[in-house]
């Protein structure tokens, strides 16, 4: 799992550390990612909150647009489960 934000590598390793984040933090302070994957919003400083579940292939198998944090990390865990258990 990665998250990715428009602030610097020093603001995000903040961030991470106060936030206790299992994940990377990486940025993207010139938008090119989220340009790429439609995240972003030209009058706003920040990102839309996009999320995608990839594939060990790299393959894009799920998107969710509209991301809430709170239920957020439960749907993408169900939709994973699923996913392992088609392939058994």
């Amino acid at each position: 799992m990665l998250g990715v934000s428009y602030d610097s590598p020093e603001k995000n390793r903040k961030f991470a550390e106060k936030n206790g984040l299992p994940f990377l933090l990486l940025s993207d302070s010139d938008h090119e990612l989220a340009k790429s994957v439609g995240a972003s919003r030209a009058l706003l400083p920040f990102a839309k909150r996009v999320s995608y579940l990839i594939g060990t292939d790299g393959t894009v198998i799920e998107t969710y647009p509209d991301v809430d944090p709170k239920t957020h990390a439960g749907e993408v865990l169900e939709d994973y489960r699923a996913l392992i258990a088609a392939d058994e």
